[in-house]
């Protein structure tokens, strides 16, 4: 009887209809010369569907609203790193490359790229390209929605401790007193009760101060 293989606790993602559709619509700027690959990759996108906007040589100001950067790394070239500055999300990198080496790969990381197009390109990996690189996109960006989740969670959790021992301190009540009376001031207010931790905080540091 074989033994089933283990389930590594991570839930790999489903290529939905909805992820299809995301992909056919992709905005995407291509840094690449007009040569055979970047005809090729340029071509391969449109017939996805992808709006497909070219620059060569590599700009600095990628135009915003856009989802994925296909960016032709040469070791002839300087490589200008992006600017990302007006991007709410910044987009998704893929390098292209046609070597393997320190060099390349320095420029890869500084550039933050997420994907990689190996050169010759040829129409078959473009779009594996995309899905991996934006299902990895994807997955990131949840990541790090949930760290600044946690983070705003801690934040809270420090404030109202800080504004409990002020009270504690001030009124000589005990930490269940304190946060009862932070609790019932939110409720009476309709306000968060880090909101009243804040403001009691702001208060204090006032009346110190």
């Amino acid at each position: 009887m074989s033994t089933p293989p283990r389930n590594s606790g991570r839930a790999g993602k489903r290529i939905t209809p909805e992820f299809l559709s995301q992909l056919r619509n992709l905005r995407i700027v291509v840094l690449h010369p007009r040569d055979a690959d970047g005809e090729v990759l340029i071509q391969q996108l449109k017939r996805i569907g992808c709006q497909v906007q070219t620059f060569w040589p590599p700009v600095e100001d990628i135009p915003d609203k856009v989802d994925v950067v296909y960016y032709a790394i040469q070791s002839n070239e300087m490589h200008a790193p992006l600017n990302f500055s007006n991007f709410e999300q910044p987009p998704a990198v893929i390098a292209v490359v046609g070597y393997e080496n320190p060099t390349i790969f320095e420029v890869m990381l500084r550039l933050g790229a997420t994907g990689v197009l190996s050169s010759p390109v040829r129409s078959t990996g473009v779009l594996a390209s995309l899905v991996l690189t934006m299902g990895l996109t994807q997955e990131m960006r949840g990541y790090r929605k949930r760290v600044q989740r946690l983070e705003q969670k801690l934040l809270s959790v420090n404030q109202i401790n800080d504004a409990k021992a002020i009270l504690m301190r001030t009124r000589g009540v005990s930490d269940a007193e304190a946060y009862k009376i932070i609790r019932e001031q939110a409720m009476s207010k309709r306000v968060p009760t880090e909101e009243i931790a804040r403001a009691i905080i702001h208060a204090n540091s006032i009346l110190s101060g």
